[in-house]
């Protein structure tokens, strides 16, 4: 038998990303340095939040919340899993997806041919 679990109401389910031990100028952190992470991957979603399109989230989003309220779950042995209210998640990562060139080729085509 496993557990899991399911988010009620307005919230989702966020596993943390892992806190970085490295700055971008590549300064090693000590262990006890305080940034706090607030990335991390959508696990899962309640069903009031999947029911509504306001909420364009999905399962494996990368997503930036807030961490004030978020409420750890001890499912993990290092509590990785954070139940968020949808109003603390501030942003979705998207990546833009490349026009392809026949596309654009086609609508230059058309638009010359009404000339």
């Amino acid at each position: 038998m496993t557990e899991f679990v399911e988010p009620l109401g307005n919230r989702v389910l966020i596993r943390k990303d892992e806190a970085k031990q490295t700055t971008k100028g590549g300064i090693v952190l000590p262990d006890d340095a305080e940034i706090p992470t607030i990335t991390g991957r959508i696990v899962e979603i309640s069903v009031q939040i999947d029911r509504d399109e306001d909420f364009p989230i999905r399962k494996y989003d990368k997503v930036l919340f807030h961490p004030k309220n978020a409420i750890p779950v001890d499912l993990e042995p290092d509590n990785v899993l954070f139940v968020v209210p949808i109003a603390d998640v501030c942003a979705v990562f998207r990546r833009n997806s490349a026009e392809t060139p026949s596309a654009t080729a086609d609508d230059e085509h058309e638009s010359n041919d009404d000339l």
